[in-house]
């Protein structure tokens, strides 16, 4: 295996956690799901990517996935996913580029992994491969607010700080602040029911309706 095939194949998996984390999250029952897959729409003659925003948290720990695209503004969904318990599916995306984002919290110390996923260049024969690529890992990040009771209203404002291993900050990417702080109040979201950062279609209309009521009011 080269090491650019390597690079891809770890891209595209998503973190890689401990056992005893994989244990723990099935025994809580949270269900995130980091795999994206390469799809075909047979009418509109192109190759998309698909993916699950999912994930959520109990006290001691969580794990959430969702998307955002290249500049890092949230996506419209498909449609919303149903689950039968909490801390699992939430929503279901498709668009000709996704950008995941994915967050392992462990008490105060989270990991994140932000990942880029497009369809390969074909010679419209065969089908094209899925080109995956990093754009920022950082492990054992901190953030001491305690995001589940007392500092609750800071949810969404909020982010771990990352270093590497010498101590140097690692900054996120500006354009992905945003989405990174949502993740973050997702994994501090017990018994999570709801997308965290995918939209419904049409609520940027909504929103812009909401914000001249409000100003109008005022």
């Amino acid at each position: 295996m080269t090491r650019g095939t390597q690079g891809r194949d770890e891209a595209r998996q998503g973190l890689t956690l401990p056992r005893r984390a994989l244990r723990r999250l099935t025994e809580v029952g949270i269900y995130a799901i980091p795999a994206v897959s390469l799809e075909h729409q047979h009418r509109g003659h192109r190759y998309v990517v698909r993916g699950t925003e999912s994930g959520g948290a109990v006290e001691e720990i969580g794990h959430y996935v969702t998307f955002c695209d290249q500049g890092g503004a949230p996506l419209f969904w498909l449609h919303p996913l149903d689950s039968v318990g909490v801390n699992g599916v939430h929503a279901l995306v498709i668009a000709p580029t996704l950008v995941r984002v994915e967050i392992l919290r462990v008490g105060h110390t989270y990991d994140l992994f932000i990942t880029q996923h497009a369809p390969g260049l074909s010679d419209h024969r065969k089908r094209p491969p899925l080109e995956s690529r990093v754009l920022f890992r950082a492990h054992e990040g901190y953030l001491s607010l305690d995001l589940m009771e007392e500092n609750k209203g800071r949810r969404g404002s909020v982010m771990p700080t990352f270093h590497s291993r010498a101590g140097e900050a690692l900054t996120v990417p500006v354009e992905f602040e945003a989405v990174v702080k949502a993740i973050s109040a997702a994994a501090n979201c017990v018994g999570c029911r709801h997308s965290h950062y995918l939209r419904a279609p049409g609520q940027d209309d909504e929103d812009r309706i909401e914000t001249k009521v409000s100003e109008v009011r005022a």
